[in-house]
C-alpha cells in the first residue's frame, strides 16, 4: 500500500517529539497539510515542490521563511527515503537565496539607556539577559535550582536547550548582583513581576521603552546578538563564545568574527612599508 504524506508526517511527529523546534515545524505542517494532505509520497514531485515555493512567496513570506518550510519538507522527505524505505528517490529541493543580515547589536550607552526606560522586572532581565547571552525562554523559565551563587553559575538543562545539550553558564558581577537582588521573589522561579513568574517579555512596556530611546528594528534576541558583539570587541575567542553561548557549530559564531581583527593585526603589518617621496 502507498505510503502518505499524512503517514511521513504522523511518524515525523513521533520521532522528532523532542526536537526543540516542534512548535514552529508543527506550524509549517498546517500551512502544507491543505496542498499535501491525501497524496502519496511517491508523487511529490519537482514540480509540486516548486508549486508550494510560489504559493508561498505569493503569501508575502520572505526568503528566509519559504527555506524554512522547504528545508522541513526536504527533512521528512530525505528520512522517507533513507530511513523508512518508502521512496526510492527523493527530489531536488532548491533553497532561496537570504539577504545576508547585518547583525543588529546595542552599543554600551544605548543599553544603559534601554535599562533607565524600562520597568525594573523588565531592566533586570534585560541586563540579565545582556550578561549572559541566554535565549528569552531560558531567561523567563530560569529556576533557582538551576542557580547556584556561591559558585557563580547557572545552567541551562538539554531539554530546555536548542540543541539539546546541557548548557554552563557562568555568572559574572553584573549577572549575579541580578540574580540575587531576586531572592525571595518567588519560590520557583527566578523572574518574577507581582509574586508571579514573568510569562512574557515583549510586552508593550518593552516597545514603548525602545520607542523613547530611539531604538528602531530591535528584537528582544538581538539581546543575544549584543551580548555576543561585546564579547567579540572585548577579545574573547569566537571558540570560547560558542562555548559560552550553546551554539553547536562554528559557523554560528562567525557572524560576529568581523568585530575584531585584533589575530589579524600582526599579519597585516608584515607587508614591507612603502616610501612615497613628497612632491
Amino acid at each position: 500500500m502507498q505510503k502518505t504524506w499524512d503517514d511521513a508526517v504522523a511518524r515525523w511527529l513521533i520521532e522528532k517529539a523532542d526536537k526543540a523546534s516542534l512548535k514552529s515545524d508543527r506550524c509549517i505542517l498546517r500551512w502544507l497539510d491543505p496542498y499535501l494532505s491525501g497524496l502519496s509520497i511517491s508523487s511529490i514531485t519537482r514540480p509540486i515542490i516548486d508549486s508550494l515555493t510560489h504559493r508561498k512567496i505569493a503569501s508575502g513570506a520572505a526568503n528566509g521563511t519559504v527555506n524554512r518550510m522547504l528545508a522541513l519538507l526536504r527533512s521528512i522527505l530525505i528520512r522517507a527515503s533513507v530511513d523508512w524505505e518508502w521512496l526510492p528517490t527523493v527530489p531536488k529541493v532548491r533553497l532561496l537565496r537570504e539577504p545576508v543580515r547585518r547583525v543588529r547589536y546595542l552599543t554600551k550607552s544605548q543599553a544603559e539607556s534601554l535599562l533607565l526606560q524600562l520597568p525594573s522586572h523588565l531592566a533586570d532581565m534585560t541586563a540579565f539577559s545582556l550578561s549572559t547571552g541566554l535565549r528569552k525562554s531560558n531567561v523567563i523559565g530560569l529556576c533557582w535550582s538551576q542557580v547556584d551563587l556561591p559558585r557563580r553559575l547557572a545552567w541551562i538543562h538539554p531539554d530546555q536547550s536548542k540543541t539539546r545539550k546541557a548548557i554552563a553558564v557562568p555568572l559574572n558581577l553584573d549577572a549575579t548582583r541580578i540574580v540575587s537582588l531576586q531572592l525571595g521573589k518567588h519560590p520557583v522561579r527566578v523572574f518574577s513581576y507581582r509574586g508571579s513568574p514573568v510569562a512574557q517579555v515583549t510586552t508593550a512596556a518593552w516597545y514603548k521603552a525602545l520607542r523613547r530611546c530611539g531604538i528602531d528594528d530591535f528584537r528582544w534576541h538581538d539581546l543575544r546578538h549584543t551580548w555576543a558583539s561585546w564579547h567579540v570587541q572585548n577579545g574573547t575567542p569566537l571558540n570560547v563564545l560558542q562555548e559560552l553561548g550553546g551554539w553547536e557549530s562554528a559557523q554560528m559564531v562567525r557572524r560576529y568574527a568581523h568585530f575584531s581583527a585584533s589575530h589579524l593585526a600582526e599579519y597585516a603589518s608584515r607587508l614591507p612599508p612603502l616610501i612615497v617621496e613628497s612632491r
